[in-house]
């Protein structure tokens, strides 16, 4: 038993590689890191999503994972600079979107999902506070970019209102996370032909679905 604290002592003792960086520092490191150890070369346009994506979760499996449609990015970023909405699905996403970068591009961010009024609405209609979130947020005017990083009916409930024409969305980030109808709704988003960054699978999350709101946000404030 001596030996056994003399031991665990010297090892609490022994003094650890830690350095200390600033922030951008640690950023810049993390993503040589990840460009290091990425198991395939990444297209230049989507590899900022990626590896933003891959440095929030530290899951190299996203380099495989994440689907972009046709021209989606060129697409966001020109959405981006025109001064657009954001609408999230969770106060998470919401929190987790740069207010900084959000400034530099007059663009706004709301969620839906606490106000009382969704509640009382998703009641009546007997529906979910994700799909009154979304039907509200289509009410909404100007370009719209909708980041969902936890409610798959809320994406299931995106496709319907565009195909209704009650919605012309400029981008859907469809990230849910989970294991029910979580990848449905993401092959539904996928097979609707609409603007769409999505992760196939049952992986992604808020902090998901902030990062690439945040990647193409700084693709287009960090020149």
């Amino acid at each position: 038993m001596a030996e056994k604290m003399t031991e665990n002592k010297n090892r609490e003792q022994t003094p650890m590689n830690f350095v200390q960086h600033q922030p951008m520092e640690i950023e810049r490191r993390s993503f040589e890191i990840i460009a290091s150890e990425l198991p395939h070369p990444l297209d230049p346009v989507l590899a900022p999503i990626i590896m933003r994506v891959i440095h929030t979760t530290a899951d190299f499996s996203y380099a495989d994972s994440l689907c972009f449609s046709e021209g989606v990015v060129e697409k966001a970023q020109a959405t981006l600079q025109k001064g657009c909405t954001i609408v999230t699905d969770t106060n998470m996403a919401k929190s987790g979107i740069n207010r900084a970068a959000l400034k530099k591009l007059s663009a706004e961010v709301y969620c839906f999902m606490a106000d009382p009024e969704i509640a009382e609405r998703a009641k009546a209609e007997g529906t979910t506070r994700a799909v009154a979130s979304m039907d509200k947020a289509a009410e909404l005017e100007g370009p719209l970019i909708f980041a969902i990083g936890n409610a798959p009916t809320a994406l299931k409930r995106l496709v319907e209102l565009a195909e209704a024409g009650r919605l012309q969305p400029a981008l859907i980030i469809g990230v849910p996370v989970g294991f029910v109808n979580v990848v449905e709704a993401k092959e539904i988003l996928l097979r609707s032909g609409l603007p769409s960054i999505v992760n196939r699978g049952r992986k992604g999350g808020s902090n998901v679905a902030a990062a690439i709101v945040n990647a193409l946000m700084y693709s287009l404030t960090r020149k």
